[in-house]
């Protein structure tokens, strides 16, 4: 847990290393203790202003990210909790478009660590008792709320009465976690998957979800029903046509809305998501002139981000150095189509040793020039060896990403990915810090 426990600030510091000491019970899942610890607080997590509440394998971050920037088009003030942090803990913590100042942070964190103390509860459920205490006591306008793992054991998934709770792309994925045994779910994989996200749709709460095969989406519409949740789909309530534009159309009419300023034909997906969220509900009115300018305005870090310029930058210079914290199969196919129509690129990875290497390396292995090796920061990762293995290049370590920069061939566009620990290691010596 050490990467949960950087701040610069000392009494930030303090309670940072109490919440790096937690983790997850060996076999415990379940709301139980988040309940309990909410309880003890006052219940704030049933007086927030409007919830958007979003889960998913990939893409959920983003679309979080454009339902922030269009309620913000709007004039709206809005909180926001997504994760992980990249750099600092306090990205995990928004309030009124700002990341939670330090001393506000220290408060909140001790709050929280001294009523629950005897509860033994998980960094995440700290974390969000303490996210929701915030976003009770500062005003706002509307909430954006990302799931963290799954959805129907996470620990957001305790609000009730939400605006909209949506559903990004899906994708097999933390199958520890997420394919567990268990009687009466969905055994084919993709569906219990849906399964488990789908866990965050309430009663008369708008369930809006992107486009899934057949069988996934009938997991989702059999859960929306069982408890009364109203589905919008995508192909099915509401469609979005991407080209030079985003064609958007649903029962309340057509919108013509323009790309992203994020790289990715993905992002238009997100961004169209945001947007069906946005209009299959009523709590909060955001006008078609503002989703366009937050469409535009959204930024998510990491996210097939062009780094700037900085120390890391310089060791390369004259050449476009891309970054990504991707790290399953769908988010390999997703770098891999942005990449297929430009030159052949270098590519720097260090994954996690619970991932699987394949995922990024093979969509990639036919446009890499290079492919080196570093270690994931803080994290058992692949051996060099295990990702040669998917790769048609050769394969070489380096003992981080600068040394890995400094021995790339004189030409050629970079990217570096594979991991979202590798990523905020990476922005933090490159001094592009989330803000």
């Amino acid at each position: 847990m050490k990467d949960f426990a950087i701040s610069d600030n000392p009494r930030v510091q303090a309670q940072l290393d109490r919440l790096g000491a937690l983790s997850l019970p060996s076999g415990r899942l379940g709301l139980e203790v988040i309940h309990e610890l909410l309880a003890r607080l006052g219940n704030p997590h049933r007086a927030l202003p409007p919830v958007f509440h979003v889960a998913g394998t990939n893409g959920k971050g983003s679309t979080c990210a454009y339902l922030r920037a269009m309620l913000e088009a709007e004039g709206l003030t809005v909180h926001a909790a997504t994760k992980p942090h990249l750099v600092r803990y306090n990205e995990r913590i928004r309030i009124a478009g700002k990341l939670v100042e330090d001393d506000l942070l220290a408060d909140l964190l001790k709050e929280v660590l001294d009523l629950g103390a005897d509860l033994s509860p998980s960094f995440f459920e700290v974390t969000t008792a303490a996210t929701f205490l915030a976003f009770h006591r500062i005003p706002a306008d509307a909430c954006v709320i990302e799931v963290g793992l799954g959805g129907r054991f996470d620990a957001t998934n305790v609000l009730d009465g939400q605006a909209a709770c949506g559903i990004a792309s899906l994708g097999i994925d933390h199958k520890e976690f997420l394919l567990a045994p268990e009687k009466g779910v969905p055994e084919e994989p993709l569906c219990r998957i849906a399964f488990e996200k789908a866990g965050i749709a309430r009663a008369g709460v708008p369930l809006v979800t992107q486009s899934y095969r057949a069988d996934v989406t009938r997991t989702v519409i059999d859960h929306a029903m069982q408890v009364g949740a109203r589905t919008a789909i995508r192909d099915l309530d509401w469609s979005a046509r991407i080209d030079a534009q985003i064609a958007y159309r649903d029962r309340h009419g057509e919108l013509t809305l323009p790309l992203p300023a994020l790289a990715g034909k993905h992002q238009a997906d997100n961004a169209a998501l945001a947007v069906a969220m946005l209009r299959h509900q009523d709590k909060v009115h955001v006008s078609p002139e503002a989703m366009a300018r937050g469409i535009q305005a959204a930024r998510w870090p990491a996210r097939l981000q062009l780094l700037g310029e900085g120390p890391l930058t310089a060791l390369v210079p004259g050449r476009k150095v891309w970054l990504d914290g991707g790290h399953n199969a769908d988010a390999g196919l997703a770098i891999a189509r942005h990449f297929a129509d430009q030159p052949p690129l270098h590519l720097i990875t260090g994954m996690l040793a619970s991932k699987d290497p394949a995922a990024i390396v093979a969509p990639l292995k036919a446009h890499l020039l290079s492919l080196s090796v570093v270690p994931a920061p803080g994290h058992e990762a692949h051996r060099p060896e295990d990702i040669a293995a998917h790769a048609d290049v050769p394969v070489q370590a380096f003992a981080d990403v600068a040394a890995a920069l400094k021995a790339l061939p004189p030409e050629g566009d970079v990217l570096i990915a594979g991991s979202l620990y590798l990523a905020g290691d990476v922005l933090r010596r490159n001094r592009e810090f989330p803000d």
